[in-house]
């Protein structure tokens, strides 16, 4: 069975040797938030504090956000106002692509940026 977010954030603080209330300090939340979360007591948070957990813990968002199925909004923002990045999105979403490709694509993106 897959983990769920609460399980996934407590291995996550825990290997970072942060207790809940120093988290929970540093993300500006009550640390029995942070302990509803983790004992699947609450849903997952907001995308945008999910980013600032991540944050707290020094690790990318991206797990966190893809199990919960979440965007922040700096993300919607930049794909909304694009239409050639909406675009994108619809061209990736229509291949279905794995996730080893969409790995291969953010390799080939940043190749290209840095080109």
């Amino acid at each position: 069975m897959a983990e769920t977010f609460g399980q996934t954030l407590r291995e996550l603080r825990r290997s970072k040797g942060i207790s809940q209330r120093n988290l929970a300090d540093k993300v500006g939340v009550d640390f029995s938030y942070i302990s509803k979360i983790e004992n699947d007591r609450l849903p997952p948070p907001a995308a945008d504090t999910i980013v600032k957990i991540c944050e707290a813990l020094s690790v990318s968002p991206d797990l966190l956000l893809s199990i919960t199925g979440k965007i922040p909004t700096s993300t919607k923002d930049t794909i909304s106002s694009s239409s050639a990045a909406l675009q994108f999105i619809r061209e990736a979403e229509g291949m279905k692509l794995s996730e080893s490709e969409w790995k291969q694509l953010t390799k080939k993106l940043k190749r290209l940026r840095n080109d």
